[in-house]
C-alpha cells in the first residue's frame, strides 16, 4: 500500500506543471481546456500569452472530458491557439508574516505600496481549513470601537461577526476607517496579545482607498493595518480572491503570532455582484434576484472564519460591510449575511439627512452576543440594564411620535412630551457624535444616564433600584 501511495504522490508531482497549448474557449474570465490530466477543484493555474505575459487563476469545474478556469485577471491578449496554460497540482497560496502589517497590498496579495514583497513566514492556502466547531471557544471579551450606540446598545464582542447593513451614499467608508482607528479590547480577557486590523476593500474607487490610507497614516495606525485593496477598475474576478486572503493573512497572525485581529471587509455586495457575473457567464440556473444558489455557503466560507479557538492563542472578529440594494434590508445579499452572522449594524436614510453620523437605527440594530460580554467585571455593573432601557425608551418615543404627526404636539401630555425631548436629545447626543471622537465606554454609559433623567424615575422599570440611585441621582 505504500509503495501505491508513493506512485501516486509522484505520478501527481510529474502531472504538476504540465503545459498545455490551445485552449478551446475563452468567456470573459472564464477559460476551458480539454483533454487535460485529472485535475482538482480550486486548484491554482497559470496562464501564458503570446508574448509570455502570466496571468494567474484557479480551476473552477472539471470533468474528463474538459476543465473550467476562472482567471484573476484580465483575457485581454489571450487568444485561443497560443495560450498555454499549466496545473500546478496545488490551491493558491498566499506568503504570510507579521511584516505584512502597515503594507498595502491589491487583491491578490501583491504589495502597491512601492514596498518589496514581504518574506513569507509560511504559505497558506487562501481558502482556509475547516475549523472543528468543538474546538470553538465562546467570544465574551468585549471590543470598545469609541462609537456610543455600538459600545452602549450593540457591544462587539471578540470573536464576533457583526456587519454593519449601509445604503448608497451614507458614511459606512468613514465609520469603518474611524472602527478601524480606535477599536480596542476592553474586559478580562487572559489572552493579553497584541491587536491590528487586517482590511479587505472590493470594488472600491481610486478616490475611497486613498482615504482609508490616508486617515490610517494621519492618525499613525497603519503600521498596524494591514490593507488589501480591489479597486473598481480591477478584474472584478479579482475580488472574490480579496477577502480569502485577508482572512488567510488575519488566521496567520491570530493563531500563529497570538494576535487579536479585526477583520473589515467592505462591500460585500461587490463581492456577491462577483459571484452573480461567474454564474451568468456558467449559465447556472439563477435563485433569487440572479444570485447563484449556492451565495449562502460561500458567504459561510467568509463569516464562519471569524472565532476564537481553544488550542490556540488570538482571534479573528468580523465587521463586514455591506451596501443593500434598494435599500432593501431583505435583499438576498443582506437576508443570507444576516442568517449566518451574529446581529448587525442597520444605517438609516432618515438620520443621515439630519446630518447625524454615524446614522445608526438604534431599533433594527442589534448584537446577538452582546449580554456575554458587557457587564461587571467586563464593561460596568449597570451596562446590560441601562441599554435595556434606554432601547425600551427609545422604542415607546417612535410610538409617541406617530401618534404626534396624526393629534400634534400640543394636545399631548406632559409624560409624552417628555418622551419626545429625550428622543430627540438621545438622536442628537447619543446616536450623533464626531467622526474623531473616541468615547470610552464609562463615558457612554454616563450619557446614557443623563439622558434618562429627563424621564421621570418611574418610567425607568428595566433598571435595578439600586442602580437608580447610584447613577440617576
Amino acid at each position: 500500500m505504500a509503495k501505491i501511495a508513493q506512485r501516486e504522490i509522484l505520478h501527481k508531482n510529474l502531472l504538476s506543471g504540465r503545459e498545455y497549448v490551445g485552449v478551446q474557449a475563452i468567456n470573459g474570465p472564464l477559460v476551458m481546456v480539454e483533454k487535460t490530466h485529472p485535475v482538482g477543484a480550486d486548484e491554482l493555474v497559470e496562464c501564458l500569452d503570446r508574448q509570455g505575459n502570466l496571468r494567474l487563476g484557479k480551476v473552477l469545474d472539471s470533468s474528463e472530458d474538459a476543465v473550467v478556469i476562472q482567471m484573476f485577471e484580465q483575457t485581454d491578449g489571450l487568444n485561443l491557439p497560443d495560450t498555454r496554460v499549466r496545473f500546478m497540482g496545488k490551491p493558491l497560496t498566499l506568503p504570510v508574516s507579521k511584516e505584512m502589517l502597515g503594507r498595502v497590498f491589491n487583491g491578490l496579495g501583491k504589495p502597491i505600496d512601492g514596498g518589496p514583497q514581504p518574506a513569507g513566514e509560511d504559505y497558506l492556502n487562501v481558502n482556509g481549513l475547516p475549523i472543528n466547531p468543538v474546538s470553538r471557544k465562546y467570544p465574551r471579551d468585549f471590543i470598545q470601537t469609541g462609537i456610543s450606540l455600538i459600545d452602549g446598545m450593540n457591544t462587539l464582542i471578540r470573536g464576533q461577526k457583526l456587519p454593519i447593513f449601509s445604503m448608497n451614499g451614507l458614511a459606512h467608508n468613514e465609520l469603518a476607517a474611524q472602527i478601524a482607528r480606535q477599536a480596542k479590547i476592553r474586559g478580562n480577557t487572559e489572552d493579553k496579545g497584541e491587536f491590528c486590523v487586517v482590511f479587505a476593500a472590493m470594488g472600491v474607487k481610486y478616490d475611497v482607498a486613498q482615504f482609508f490610507v490616508r486617515s490610517f497614516e494621519e492618525s499613525g495606525v497603519l503600521n498596524n493595518v494591514a490593507l488589501f485593496l480591489s479597486l473598481a477598475d480591477d478584474p472584478s474576478i479579482e475580488r472574490t480572491v480579496t477577502p480569502r486572503c485577508a482572512l488567510t493573512l488575519a488566521e496567520h497572525l491570530a493563531y500563529t503570532c497570538g494576535m487579536h485581529v479585526l477583520v473589515i471587509m467592505t462591500d460585500m455586495s461587490n463581492y456577491c455582484e462577483s459571484l452573480r457575473e461567474i454564474s451568468t457567464l456558467r449559465n447556472e440556473i439563477p435563485s433569487r434576484k440572479g444570485y447563484p444558489g449556492y451565495m449562502y455557503s460561500d458567504l459561510a466560507e467568509l463569516y464562519e472564519r471569524a472565532g476564537i479557538l481553544n488550542n490556540a492563542p488570538g482571534s479573528i472578529t468580523q465587521l463586514p460591510i455591506l451596501t443593500m440594494p434598494n435599500d432593501d434590508i431583505t435583499h438576498p445579499i443582506a437576508d443570507l449575511t444576516g442568517y449566518i452572522t451574529e446581529g448587525q449594524i442597520v444605517f438609516d436614510r432618515g438620520l443621515n439627512s439630519q446630518n447625524y453620523y454615524p446614522p445608526i437605527q438604534a431599533l433594527a440594530s442589534l448584537s446577538r452576543l452582546m449580554k456575554d460580554g458587557i457587564g461587571e467585571g467586563m464593561t460596568r455593573e449597570d451596562h446590560p440594564h441601562l441599554a435595556s432601557q434606554l432601547f425600551a425608551s427609545y422604542s415607546y418615543v417612535k410610538e409617541i411620535r406617530n401618534l404626534a404627526g396624526v393629534i400634534g404636539e400640543e394636545e399631548m401630555s406632559e409624560l409624552d412630551r417628555k418622551y419626545l425631548e429625550f428622543g430627540n436629545s438621545f438622536e442628537k447626543e447619543f446616536v450623533n457624535q464626531g467622526m474623531q471622537e473616541n468615547r470610552s465606554i464609562e463615558e457612554t454609559l454616563d450619557l446614557g444616564w443623563k439622558l434618562l433623567r429627563i424621564l421621570p424615575k418611574e418610567e425607568l422599570t428595566r433598571v435595578f433600584v439600586e442602580e437608580l440611585d447610584k447613577y440617576y441621582g
